[in-house]
């Protein structure tokens, strides 16, 4: 299982990635496109990574926004698999 970050841990990380803020136990961002059409290619494009991670985001899809939050749920909070993948998301938008 994965170890569970500190909350210093955490907010050092959360300083790399701008478009990201902790929500409780977990980490989100919402991702703004033109049409549904670009907002469910992205969602496609994070298929590979998160599946190469064995790790999953939970994703909401509202039309031409795409929320996404991380968490590792196993370990009851947030770990660096989260923001590995976090950092692979920013990397496709």
């Amino acid at each position: 299982m994965a170890q569970l970050l500190s909350d210093t841990d955490v907010q050092e990380r959360l300083t790399q990635l701008p478009d990201w803020t902790l929500q409780g136990k977990e980490i989100q961002s919402v991702r703004k496109f033109k049409d549904f059409v670009e907002a469910i290619a992205f969602v496609n494009r994070l298929v590979e990574p998160a599946e190469a991670a064995n790790h999953h985001p939970d994703i909401t899809i509202s039309y031409n926004r795409v929320s996404i939050a991380l968490t590792t749920h196993d370990a009851g909070g947030l770990t660096e698999n989260d923001f590995a993948l976090a950092k692979a998301i920013d990397q496709l938008a």
